[in-house]
């Protein structure tokens, strides 16, 4: 029952939800930055490549994008993660492995659409590179839509992870994930709803919030909201 010492109360085996829930948050943040920043910079290296080289090389590219968008992303990444074996590293590696398509696809548009453009071909007249180009002129142009898709990838990760865990293919008891404790509270939905709901309303709230600050993100960079 809640106390004042413990303000939601503890587990059956005597853990303070409270404390469990704030390392659940520390574990979901912790694990969508780091597939965040994984899947953006494998998929905007793998887009820059296929929409500055063209031809052979971006159908190649794009096909496997489209192999990998053909399965749906988290039942791919619960087959992944079972292969893997559990395990929060193993987690990581699935929703890394499903998550990287969107900034591909989308870097590769951004790219096609620039590498015409006038300041992108004087780069090349001065005889830079593709990595010197990329990084000057491709990158500055490309961040905003993919900041925007990076702040909608972190909800998505926040959400595989939970779900990955809930289904025990990701982190195990007795760490205090958000899946593993919505998981566990499910087997006392009758005599003690909350040890469910809570974990629940926090994994709720997070997905929420990053998905909000998308959109303030993207109603900010987008310049046809500003006229």
């Amino acid at each position: 029952a809640p106390s004042a010492s413990h303000p939601l109360g503890c587990d059956p085996l005597g853990r303070d939800i409270l404390a469990r829930l704030g390392a659940g948050v520390r574990l979901s943040v912790l694990v969508a930055s780091i597939v965040v920043v994984a899947t953006a910079c494998i998929g905007t290296a793998v887009g820059i490549a296929a929409g500055w080289f063209g031809g052979w090389w971006e159908m190649l590219l794009m096909r496997v994008v489209d192999v990998v968008l053909a399965f749906p992303g988290l039942l791919l990444a619960i087959a992944l993660a079972a292969a893997f074996g559990a395990g929060v590293d193993k987690l990581v590696v699935a929703l890394v492995c499903v998550g990287w398509t969107g900034f591909a696809r989308l870097a590769r548009v951004q790219v096609r659409s620039l590498k015409t453009q006038a300041f992108v071909q004087a780069e090349l007249a001065l005889g830079a590179g593709l990595w010197r180009t990329a990084r000057t002129a491709l990158m500055p142009n490309i961040a905003a839509p993919l900041l925007v898709e990076a702040s909608f990838a972190f909800a998505g990760a926040i959400v595989g992870e939970a779900g990955l865990s809930f289904l025990g293919v990701g982190a195990q008891p007795p760490t205090p994930s958000l899946g593993v404790m919505i998981r566990e509270g499910a087997s006392y939905m009758l005599s003690a709803p909350m040890l469910g709901v809570w974990p629940g309303v926090v994994l709720a709230g997070l997905v929420l919030a990053s998905n909000l600050a998308g959109d303030a993100l993207r109603d900010r960079l987008d310049v046809r909201t500003q006229r």
